[in-house]
């Protein structure tokens, strides 16, 4: 642990942070290549912004309103887009976090070879996809589960000393003491915390 980190900022980085980085790697070689990372104004989704920036891609962050959007293009988003109806160009890969509809949606803008890491499921709702209908866009496009691999100590290590470098911003949106923990609770219930909450225990 770097001295210069603080313990309150380093408890942000499991588990979005290392999702977002395993995610990510699962992609392949991203330099120069166009990603989307949905539900990029979440806690995994800031991270995945962050990182596929700095890996050299050209990172599309889809977010559910325009208030959700604010602050990704400082964080390395090239492009902001409400929903996906605005994507018009494909994509070499997806961080995908929402799930459901957009999931399908997702996977209908792969390049040929593509890839979506299907992270997180925050929709709650099915997906639907229709391979008749979306087949002729290429042959080897592909949906991969992802699942934390908890030896993630290497991972967490280089998150570290991306944050003690000043390249990776944690994202915290709000903390607190721990007595606090209900009001921590509801802000990130109703979506009132953009980033991560962190409660010191003292």
């Amino acid at each position: 642990m770097p001295d210069s980190v603080d313990l309150g900022v380093a408890s942000a980085l499991p588990v979005a942070g290392v999702s977002a980085l395993q995610a990510l790697r699962g992609l392949g070689p991203v330099i120069g290549r166009r990603i989307l990372v949905t539900g990029a104004s979440g806690g995994v989704g800031r991270y995945a912004v962050q990182l596929g920036a700095l890996a050299g891609a050209h990172v599309v962050a889809a977010v559910g309103s325009p208030e959700r959007g604010a602050g990704l293009t400082e964080l390395g988003a090239a492009e902001v887009v409400v929903g996906l109806d605005n994507v018009t160009e494909p994509v070499f890969g997806v961080l995908e976090n929402v799930g459901g509809a957009l999931l399908a949606q997702a996977y209908g803008l792969l390049a040929d070879g593509g890839i979506v890491q299907s992270i997180g499921h925050a929709s709650g709702g099915s997906t639907m996809i229709d391979f008749e209908a979306i087949r002729h866009l290429g042959s080897r496009m592909r949906i991969e589960a992802y699942r934390l691999d908890w030896a993630f100590g290497p991972d967490l290590a280089y998150l570290l000393q991306l944050l003690d470098q000043g390249r990776l911003d944690p994202q915290i949106g709000w903390r607190g003491s721990w007595d606090r923990v209900a009001e921590a609770a509801a802000a990130l219930l109703e979506r009132r915390i953009r980033g991560k909450a962190v409660l010191d225990v003292t």
